[in-house]
């Protein structure tokens, strides 16, 4: 959901869920789950309202009043036909609602196979548009610095903006990592703003080099885990 600002369109707090109360931060209730296809809408939701500002979807959606649409669309696309069948999406509630998600690859199976591309790639181009050429570009950078050992591939993160604050992304980071550290797997992400580097290492992870997107794209810090 969008209120206007000015000419610009831009993210606000689902309605449904409200705000988070800051006083009452350590008191919410939030629990991680596998996500299906039917969390496929909220999840999108979530995480187009998350990455509003990121500085990669700032680079590949340039205009602010159709930013919001397409990163939906975006997210909707790649976790039906990729993430959640992989087994590696989790949910973050509270009292039933989605506050958080995170979409992770499993061991070997961060790279689209030619059929989840050919399958997925009408609704990619639909979901990109004018953009598709320059998501395209961003993916191959990507996916050319990605490490090759096997690994868990956390693809995104975010948490809603109503929700920030309140511990969602330490629920669903924990959550996935003490799988990697059962497994005894090490972890891979690319931060897409430094400012963000410090809170992974929190977790473990740390950076192991920058990914420059070309033509004067957006910096990311590629970052790895090893189990504990």
């Amino acid at each position: 959901m969008t209120v206007s600002a000015g000419s610009v369109r831009v993210p606000r707090p689902n309605p449904r869920c409200g705000a988070v109360d800051r006083r009452t931060v350590g008191s919410v209730n939030v629990t991680v789950r596998t996500a299906t296809r039917a969390d496929t809408a909220p999840i999108a939701s979530v995480l187009a309202d998350a990455f509003f500002d990121d500085p990669v979807f700032s680079w590949i959606f340039r205009d602010e009043r159709t930013r919001l649409r397409g990163s939906r669309r975006f997210f909707a696309v790649d976790a039906k036909h990729h993430m959640i069948p992989s087994g590696g999406t989790d949910i973050a509630e509270s009292d039933g609602c989605a506050g958080g998600a995170a979409m992770w690859s499993p061991p070997g199976q961060w790279r689209l196979s030619t059929w989840q591309e050919l399958r997925s790639l009408p609704a990619m181009v639909g979901a990109l548009g004018r953009y598709t050429m320059v998501a395209k570009s961003v993916s191959d950078t990507l996916n050319a610095a990605h490490p090759e050992a096997p690994h868990w591939y956390l693809s995104t993160i975010g948490t809603a903006s109503f929700a920030r604050g309140a511990g969602y992304g330490t629920a669903l980071l924990r959550s996935r990592l003490d799988r990697c550290d059962a497994e005894h797997s090490p972890a891979y992400l690319e931060s897409s703003k430094e400012g963000n580097v410090p809170y992974y290492e929190r977790f473990g992870f740390e950076v192991t080099g920058e990914i420059h997107i070309p033509d004067g794209g957006p910096t990311l810090w590629a970052m790895w885990r090893n189990p504990r």
